[in-house]
């Protein structure tokens, strides 16, 4: 979609609430605006949802649109799922698809259990739950959201991310545990090479503390990818039940971190042996096969996040 010298004002002397706006927006991108209060950011996205008409300029390009507001009126008379159907049906879906996929919704944004309360009752984050289900009931190719995430918990907040791509979503979120990890990896391998002596458990032996250091860091590097390639596999949105990502998790993640053939094991082995012969071996072959196994199950979770989105 392309904006050329978009304005918009409200009145025909009336102050230009947006002007001179040249923009071009990507098929299959995710884009912020961000301004202060007053600066309008509303104008502009109801111009590209295709609610309000530009006052000078063009906007070409427009895809298939669905877009949900900062303010959802909840005083209809409707459950939300009633609500979710009728406005499926007025999509033009079979009754079936459109029950479907409002229960599919609701379940993704953690509300199933209010499928039957009516619209009235419902909280205000409950209620924008709903609001962004309903517009991606006929699978939008451009979704508009405007300040939908600020009063709605991380979970949802992730799945609405997840709502523009899948895999996309599942990445971001194991990349953010990798690096926290690491961080904290990284911290507590230097804090125990800065208050150790350099030397084997029998102090006969004087060893390379930068060695020491390195080897520690590619161990703790391996463990983390471990643990990666074992947390990929084992959350949401692969395992949606509750309770068994953390059932999953604690059935593989110990055979992977010290049972035979493991990465770890061997990275955690040779840091042992070192300290006791004073000897450092940097683990790099285990750091090789734990990275490939990262990289492994990090796509092959993406890929089959993305065929049950």
């Amino acid at each position: 979609m392309n904006l050329r010298g978009v304005g918009r004002r409200y009145g025909f002397r009336g102050p230009w609430v947006v002007r001179g706006v040249d923009l071009d927006l990507a098929a299959r991108t995710l884009v912020r605006v961000e301004g202060a209060n007053g600066s309008g950011k509303s104008t502009l996205l109801r111009l590209l949802a295709g609610i309000d008409r530009p006052t000078e300029g063009r906007l070409t390009g427009r895809p298939r649109t669905a877009s949900v507001p900062e303010r959802f009126p909840v005083s209809l008379p409707f459950t939300a799922g009633g609500y979710l159907v009728h406005l499926g049906r007025i999509h033009v879906l079979r009754r079936t698809v459109a029950e479907a996929r409002a229960a599919e919704w609701l379940e993704r944004f953690g509300a199933a259990g209010h499928s039957r309360t009516p619209m009235s009752e419902l909280s205000k984050g409950t209620s924008q739950k709903v609001a962004v289900a309903q517009a991606l009931l006929a699978g939008p190719e451009l979704l508009v959201l405007d300040q939908i995430c600020v009063t709605q918990e991380p979970p949802a907040a992730r799945t609405v991310a997840a709502a523009k791509g899948t895999s996309r979503a599942h990445l971001a979120a194991l990349l953010a545990a990798v690096v926290f990890a690491g961080v904290l990896g990284t911290a507590g391998t230097l804090a125990v090479t800065v208050i150790s002596e350099p030397r084997n458990t029998d102090h006969t032996v004087e060893g390379s503390l930068l060695a020491a250091r390195v080897a520690g860091l590619v161990a703790a590097a391996v463990c983390l990818l471990l643990g990666a390639a074992v947390g990929a596999p084992c959350g949401r949105p692969l395992l949606r039940g509750r309770g068994w990502p953390l059932i999953a998790t604690l059935l593989v993640v110990l055979p992977a971190l010290v049972g035979n053939g493991s990465p770890a094991k061997y990275a955690i082995t040779g840091l042992v042996t070192g300290s006791r012969t004073g000897v450092v071996q940097v683990p790099g072959l285990p750091l090789a096969a734990a990275a490939l196994m990262a990289a492994a199950a990090g796509a092959v979770a993406c890929a089959v996040a993305t065929r049950r989105s």
